[in-house]
């Protein structure tokens, strides 16, 4: 079974990454988060470990071009709770290492400082998701302990990344404070886009997103144009005023930093 795979396998037009591949170290993610656009996976939010992991990583790096970019994760969290005790991601890291890699890991979670040092050592950049919406994401870190961990990302000296998505139309748009007290080397957003189910699960907190009107882009239901472009463009001015880099996820409109990720942070020169 292959375990790393190209990434973006909807092959949507509105994705503006970089050529890179994904990777999970885990299958499903014990975050919780109630608009999770991951449900695709069967039985999501009861986190498993894979067969062979070990083995089909090695396999399959062996088979990546030079210079390969590693996105770890976009669907299963790389560390979840259970994480402190099973090293499971640390050990695909220290795999990683020995192939000379680029990896841009995203999380939700603090445990990643634990192996800042490891990161150090690779061609890395750490992407930490804070929204301050902690009561829709119960069993993640709370905001402030992503904040500090995203500071000790900066601090190691390896390319720090706030992912500030998805950012919800009068709820969580003004949390522009969470910009200013991490102070990454690059932000990249997005507005909130819902599923059938997420919407359902989201609709319970927010009764008022099933009045909305969204836009209909594939499976997914956007806020309309002028309010994704206000919110995001809030965000962008922000974010120049400051001198960090900005960059937009999914969502058809420009944006001045050389990547959407932030991957353009990673040495790329071997």
């Amino acid at each position: 079974m292959r375990v790393i795979r190209e990434f973006d396998p909807w092959k949507s037009p509105l994705c503006t990454c970089p050529k890179k591949y994904s990777f999970n170290p885990y299958t499903g993610c014990a975050h919780g988060c109630l608009y999770c656009y991951a449900t695709y996976i069967p039985s999501f939010f009861k986190l498993r470990e894979k067969r062979n992991l070990f083995r089909n990583l090695e396999r399959d790096l062996q088979e990546l071009p030079a210079n390969a970019l590693i996105s770890m994760s976009n669907s299963s969290d790389p560390y979840p709770p259970v994480e402190k005790a099973r090293e499971i991601t640390r050990k695909c890291l220290e795999i990683m290492k020995d192939y000379d890699i680029r990896v841009m890991v995203v999380t939700k979670s603090d445990i990643v400082v634990r192996d800042l040092r490891l990161l150090s050592e690779m061609r890395s950049a750490v992407s930490i998701t804070i929204t301050g919406l902690d009561e829709f994401e119960p069993n993640a870190p709370p905001t402030e302990k992503r904040i500090e961990a995203l500071k000790a990302v900066k601090d190691a000296g390896i390319p720090a990344v706030l992912r500030l998505d998805p950012v919800i139309p009068g709820v969580n748009d003004s949390k522009l404070d969470i910009i200013e007290k991490a102070m990454p080397d690059h932000v990249v957003t997005s507005t909130l886009k819902l599923k059938a189910d997420s919407l359902a699960r989201m609709a319970k907190k927010l009764p008022w997103l099933k009045r909305i009107e969204f836009e209909r882009k594939g499976a997914y239901r956007y806020f309309p144009e002028e309010v994704r472009r206000r919110v995001l463009f809030k965000i962008k001015s922000f974010c120049e005023e400051i001198g960090v880099g900005v960059g937009f996820c999914r969502e058809g409109f420009e944006f001045p930093s050389k990547s959407c990720d932030g991957s353009h942070l990673i040495d790329h020169v071997k």
